[in-house]
């Protein structure tokens, strides 16, 4: 990594979850990918202004323009309601089987299969509301509020 930008050569300075790297202003996702080091099962995200939703860069070869200073992050945790409850998380998505267990912790009695009704809304853009079904996960927000009712026992 170098020391500073070149403006004339186009490189400027961002950061990656806290960390400065410096890049071409016209680059890919997948090169902003490589560059942090981000793992293949994190999603990167550029920060927005003021009450805007951060914007998730495609891992690809797309390009994408960068500014000088722009922010970036692959971990961030946010805090999910279920069932009312303020849960941490960090990961930028979740499964039917993570939500059921935030929502009831406790193992189901041996012999005894317990069945869920899974709810959400005040999700991203992609998924902003709906219902959650077995096998299927669904992107996350901050502030994304899930209904997790006990269905049925066997």
């Amino acid at each position: 990594m170098s020391t500073g930008t070149d403006p004339q050569n186009g490189t400027v300075r961002i950061h990656i979850d806290r960390k400065p790297y410096e890049c071409a202003a016209r680059t890919t996702g997948e090169h902003l990918y490589k560059l942090a080091g981000i793992s293949p099962h994190r999603e990167l995200f550029r920060e927005a202004v003021g009450d805007n939703e951060d914007e998730p860069v495609a891992r690809d070869g797309r390009d994408i323009q960068v500014h000088e200073g722009e922010h970036f992050y692959s971990e961030k945790e946010i805090v999910l309601i279920v069932n009312a409850q303020k849960k941490p998380w960090t990961e930028t998505t979740i499964s039917y089987e993570q939500v059921t267990h935030l929502a009831f912790p406790e193992p189901a009695p041996a012999g005894v299969i317990i069945t869920y009704t899974v709810e959400y809304e005040r999700g991203p853009r992609r998924n902003r509301e709906g219902s959650l079904i077995v096998g299927k996960s669904v992107y996350v927000k901050n502030g994304m509020v899930f209904v997790v009712t006990e269905t049925g026992r066997s």
